[in-house]
């Protein structure tokens, strides 16, 4: 496909224009936070086919083997690799090409560089404080390099360029892949859809009505330690609300043989058109995809229980979380009040936690106070405040608006700490008085990951002062009575 005039060729049939391949959209570069985006042209109804996009214009592992005997024999040398990693190398083979490449248009529209975990460096990874964070930032890191070195052998074969065979462009064909790909049931690896992946996320919300795509749970869910007979049917239905639910606004249609969206919502001329990629917490946003959201629904905030705590009831772990609103998940509620309860009494009341009530006022003030001291422990043993943290993103904002060492020095007297220490591992010194300021390619794309780091422990923190508040304002309202002694919602 392609040419830089603005008229499109797929599969060598007769071009056609960027008016007709957006349909009912206009194409922005500048929605909030500089991200690219579809706007509507026209007003467009909630469940409207939007866009169409035809099997012959995705970018598939399938249809770049049929296209390349050489890819295609080099690559059956190596089917120990993950449909992944091949549809990685195939999309380096394909960036090597150049301007022969029939997807060379397409190529050249794809960002230059991603902020998805796996591209933190040790600073990055440190900033983000909370240790499950860094974790999952050190294994992202660890994945990619591990899965690179699998592949260098045929990226060898198929005689890359040496700059297209470095773990830093295995990086951004990575980061490609893992944000912008989407679901097609041949291939595990997913297609990379042309102006389908110019959508901007949002969020599934509570209720929300849409065609929800469910994945199979069965056999999810243990069964729960009670009675035979006690069981409920709130059970059945927490399978569903407490485990992770997959939502498209598009999928492949084998009938017209295309890739088609739907709107979500009712839309306005002029408004940005989002779509719905699942329910992701903020730190998946930022593992996958590279950006996290300030009010995420679906986020959560996972709290370290005793052993004894999980032994105590069968929700799974994973269900077990404060929401990002600070309020505690209907399976942990379930499983403190239980773990409150004497060992002996649990099985007389276990019908009444699984369902989601009260035990009694005491051990409600009881649940509430250990959520509420635990929440206190883990933010106090965190390196900085929410304050801070809030501080600390405006000092970043004005380093990006800085233009001389004079102006640096200002900032570093009001801030210093982690901002001189960014600083200092980026080699940006304050040299005489009215030097010009330079920061680096390298150095701005490591401030936006470090400002990611930064706003994702800031919501991590605000959910755990939530936290703090709601038990504490429970408890003052059951110690006056002020709170029925039922259902809590």
């Amino acid at each position: 496909m392609g040419s830089r005039n603005g008229n499109y060729r797929l599969n060598n049939s007769k071009p056609f224009s960027l008016s007709q391949l957006f349909g009912p959209f206009s194409h922005r570069l500048s929605f909030p936070g500089g991200r690219r985006g579809l706007a509507a042209a026209r007003d467009l109804t909630k469940g409207e086919l939007i866009l169409r996009v035809p099997k012959t214009a995705l970018f598939t592992t399938e249809c770049l083997l049929k296209s390349d005997q050489k890819r295609s024999l080099a690559v059956n040398r190596h089917l120990f690799l993950s449909p992944s990693q091949i549809l990685i190398v195939c999309l380096l083979y394909e960036v090597g090409k150049g301007k022969s490449s029939r997807w060379y248009t397409y190529l050249m529209l794809l960002p230059r560089c991603y902020e998805i975990l796996a591209t933190f460096g040790p600073f990055e990874k440190q900033a983000l404080q909370v240790d499950d964070a860094i974790w999952a930032a050190e294994k992202a890191v660890s994945k990619a390099e591990s899965e690179w070195k699998q592949a260098i052998k045929l990226m060898e074969e198929l005689k890359l360029k040496p700059q297209l065979l470095s773990f830093k462009a295995w990086l951004w064909a990575s980061a490609t892949v893992s944000s912008r790909t989407m679901h097609i049931s041949w291939d595990e690896a997913g297609c990379l859809c042309p102006v389908g992946d110019l959508f901007n996320y949002a969020a599934p919300g509570e209720g929300e009505e849409s065609n929800i795509g469910i994945e199979d749970v069965e056999g999810w869910m243990p069964a729960p330690c009670l009675p035979k007979g006690d069981t409920t049917d709130v059970l059945d239905s927490e399978k569903f609300n407490g485990h992770l639910r997959r939502l498209t606004d598009g999928r492949f249609e084998e009938d017209v043989n295309s890739y088609c969206f739907y709107a979500r919502n009712n839309y306005k001329r002029g408004e940005q058109v989002l779509l719905s990629y699942g329910t992701y917490t903020n730190l998946e946003l930022l593992e996958h995809y590279g950006f996290l959201l300030n009010e995420n629904p679906n986020d959560k905030v996972f709290i370290s229980l005793e052993p004894g705590m999980y032994s105590c009831c069968s929700w799974p772990r994973e269900s077990q979380y404060i929401d990002q609103n600070g309020k505690p998940s209907f399976a942990l509620l379930s499983a403190l009040r239980l773990w409150m309860t004497p060992a002996n009494q649990r099985r007389s009341v276990g019908h009444l936690a699984y369902s989601g009530h009260q035990l009694s006022v005491d051990n409600e003030i009881s649940v509430m106070k250990w959520l509420s001291n635990n929440s206190r422990v883990m933010l106090n043993s965190l390196p900085t405040s929410k304050e801070e943290d809030a501080l600390l993103l405006c000092a970043i904002d004005k380093i990006q608006d800085i233009y001389t060492a004079m102006e640096l020095k200002k900032v570093l007297s009001d801030f210093g700490g982690e901002v001189c220490t960014f600083l200092e591992n980026y080699g940006v010194q304050c040299r005489q008085r009215g030097a010009k300021l330079s920061l680096s390619r390298k150095t701005k794309l490591s401030m936006q990951r470090w400002k990611l780091a930064i706003q994702w422990r800031l919501r991590y923190k605000k959910t755990l002062a939530d936290c703090i508040s709601y038990c504490d304002y429970t408890v003052n309202c059951l110690l006056n009575d002020n709170v029925p002694t039922g259902r809590i919602k």
